[in-house]
């Protein structure tokens, strides 16, 4: 980790290994590419050996109440970005377009301000994020993560469409 400053803006600039993030996924259960981008680091998983969908749900669907009280992260639906994380998520689609239930795409911010801060005020330290990935991954094979609102993510389990009017 590594902290720059530019004038009155400091910036904490992490130092992500690919393979470590790879290793993480891989430990999870998922099948990881990575690509380095300047400012951030994107994966692209795949859960290969999953039949059913990543536990990724909409948090407004009262049928999902359960799901929603044991979550440990939420997604903003409208932007992507995952609560409180420097991690960003969207759906991977198949090649006519439609959502693939058992794969994701993670975008991984390195360059965050210096006031950047983990809940409970921890600061951001790579050794954490690789920790905070693990986590990730494994809610969302084994106990869900919560999309609210927005449509640019769009659920992977539970009911994935928006109830019809009743009459």
């Amino acid at each position: 980790m590594q902290v720059l400053q530019a004038g009155p803006h400091k910036l904490i600039l992490l130092e992500i290994d690919p393979a470590a993030v790879t290793e993480v996924a891989q430990q999870a259960g998922f099948e990881a590419r990575t690509k380095e981008a300047p400012g951030h680091i994107l994966v692209e998983l795949t859960a290969t050996q999953r039949e059913s969908p990543l536990l990724l749900f909409d948090a407004a669907d009262p049928a999902n109440l359960g799901w929603f009280s044991r979550c440990q992260f939420y997604v903003d639906g409208r932007t992507g970005n995952i609560m409180q994380t420097p991690i960003s998520i969207a759906n991977k689609r198949d090649r006519n377009g439609r959502n693939m239930s058992n794969g994701l795409r993670l975008r991984i911010a390195k360059e965050l301000p210096a006031s950047f801060r983990l809940p409970g005020r921890q600061p951001l330290t790579e050794q954490v994020l690789y920790a905070m990935l693990g986590n990730l991954l494994v809610a969302l094979v084994k106990t869900g993560v919560a999309v609210c609102g927005g449509s640019a993510v769009q659920p992977l389990a539970g009911r994935t469409e928006a109830p019809g009017v009743r009459n």
